[in-house]
Order: C-alpha cells, then sequence, then structure tokens
C-alpha cells in the first residue's frame, strides 16, 4: 500500500538515489579545467608566486644579525647596506637593506636606517674584512700597537655612514662575517681592504688556517708589497722595529701566559 495513499508511482521514481563519493568525482567533466585558457593562467599565477617568494627570501629580505644568515648563503650572495660604526681597523658594524634605494630604504616611510644606539640594537651585522690584518687598539687590559688608532680613523673616514656591499665567505669564532668589502668612492667602486694596504695601515692576513681571501690574494699581496716599498704607514720607520698585528698579537698573548 502506498503511503501517503495520494502518491504516485512516478513519484517514487523519481525520488534520487544517495551518490557515492568517487561516483560524484567521476561525474565531474574533468576536461574543462585541463583546457588551455583555464591551464595557463593558472601554471602562470602559481610559478609567478613561488618565484616572488624565492626572490624575497633570497635578496630582498632583512638579515637582522650574523646568525639569522643561511649557510647556502656564503660564497654565493652578498650583503648590501649601511655602516653604522667601525669597532677596530678591520671590523665594523653593517645595518642590512636589501634592493638598496630602489626598494626604498633611505625615503619610504618604515625603511630607514635607525640613527640611536637603542634603535640598531640586536640589527646589525658584524662584518671582518677578509684578507687584511690592522694594527691592535687597546682592549682587555692589553696595549695599542703603533699605528692602531691611524688605521681605525682611515676607516671610520673611509666607509662610516656609507652604503657598502660585503662578499661574505664564512662566520669566524667571534661571529663576525668575513668578508670583501667595496664602497663607493665617486664613480669608483673601492676595494676597502686592498686600499688600507695601499696605505700601510693593514697588512696581508697571515694564518695557519683559515685565511680567506675570495679572489684577491694575489692583488693584496701586491699592494702590501708596494706599500712596503714606498715606506706608507706602518712602514715608514726602522725595519728592525717592525711588528705585524699577527706578531704583536702573539708576543702580547705570550706574555700573559708568562704571567699567569
Amino acid at each position: 500500500m502506498r503511503w501517503p495513499p495520494w502518491s504516485s508511482d512516478d513519484d517514487s521514481k523519481s525520488k534520487k538515489k544517495a551518490i557515492s563519493w568517487n561516483d560524484s568525482l567521476n561525474a565531474i567533466n574533468w576536461s574543462h579545467y585541463v583546457e588551455p585558457r583555464q591551464l595557463i593562467p593558472t601554471v602562470l599565477l602559481t610559478a609567478t608566486t613561488l618565484f616572488t617568494i624565492h626572490i624575497y627570501r633570497s635578496y630582498l629580505r632583512r638579515i637582522p644579525g650574523s646568525a639569522n644568515i643561511q649557510p647556502g648563503f656564503f660564497r654565493r650572495r652578498s650583503l648590501f647596506g649601511r655602516v653604522t660604526s667601525v669597532g677596530d681597523g678591520d671590523n665594523f658594524r653593517l645595518f642590512h637593506t636589501p634592493g638598496g634605494r630602489i626598494t626604498g630604504w633611505g625615503w619610504l616611510p618604515g625603511r630607514k636606517v635607525p640613527e640611536t644606539r637603542d634603535g640598531l640594537k640586536d640589527r646589525t651585522i658584524s662584518v671582518r674584512l677578509a684578507g687584511v690584518d690592522a694594527p691592535e687598539l687597546a682592549h682587555f687590559g692589553r696595549p695599542a700597537q703603533p699605528y692602531s688608532s691611524e688605521a681605525l680613523n682611515w676607516l671610520r673616514d673611509y666607509i662610516l655612514h656609507r652604503r657598502v656591499r660585503a662578499y661574505i665567505y664564512k662566520r669566524d669564532q667571534y661571529d663576525r662575517v668575513v668578508s670583501t668589502v667595496y664602497v663607493r668612492r665617486g664613480l669608483l667602486r673601492r676595494d676597502v681592504g686592498l686600499q688600507m694596504l695601499k696605505e700601510g695601515l693593514a697588512t696581508v692576513y697571515e694564518a695557519k688556517t683559515g685565511a680567506e681571501f675570495g679572489r684577491v690574494e694575489a692583488r693584496y699581496r701586491r699592494a702590501e708589497w708596494w706599500a712596503k716599498t714606498k715606506r706608507k704607514g706602518m712602514w715608514g720607520g726602522k725595519k728592525s722595529d717592525f711588528e705585524s698585528p699577527r706578531d704583536f698579537k702573539t708576543r702580547v698573548t705570550s706574555a700573559e701566559g708568562t704571567k699567569n
């Protein structure tokens, strides 16, 4: 007996059967989604998004400190930024400004280099000039080496508050990024370490292991030879009185060990 009585056989037949998930998928006309007019824009949008993310992560993301530099960046990337302080004759601090003025640094709101110590705290990268060794300043109770103040003043005058590009090689034991650094002076781009050697305010870095030069070691040694020949800077005194920064550190460390 039909219920309700007024229903008909046709009404019963018109009821839909439950459709399974697999049946519903099979019922979709997938050819619509692989048509060129649908597929090509989707592929282009996805590729553009992924490429933009890659460019941002590799070149445009600001790096606040040396610990934030990915291992894959060393020997493959350079850092562009402004020198905020110079602490010694061969190291300084860099505020990373990826993309420079092209990406708004210095003129867009929110893209200014801080001017205060509090504003710069934990936001700069410590950079060590590769391939050179400057005279040692007085610190930790140790005496200053001759020409250490001259080297410091020269480096401050040469790069402080200027934009530089650092080609990075590695992190050293003091968490500094060892780099060959270039600064634009007038129309020319100058290698900072090379200019220090020419001025006689640094020597070629000598170490049994761990010395970094990039591809400029031969050029650095020629510059040191030229400064020595012209008796520039620390080479101007008596040859018998000359002591390289490495020899100075070795002597002072040895004397401290004897006292202890």
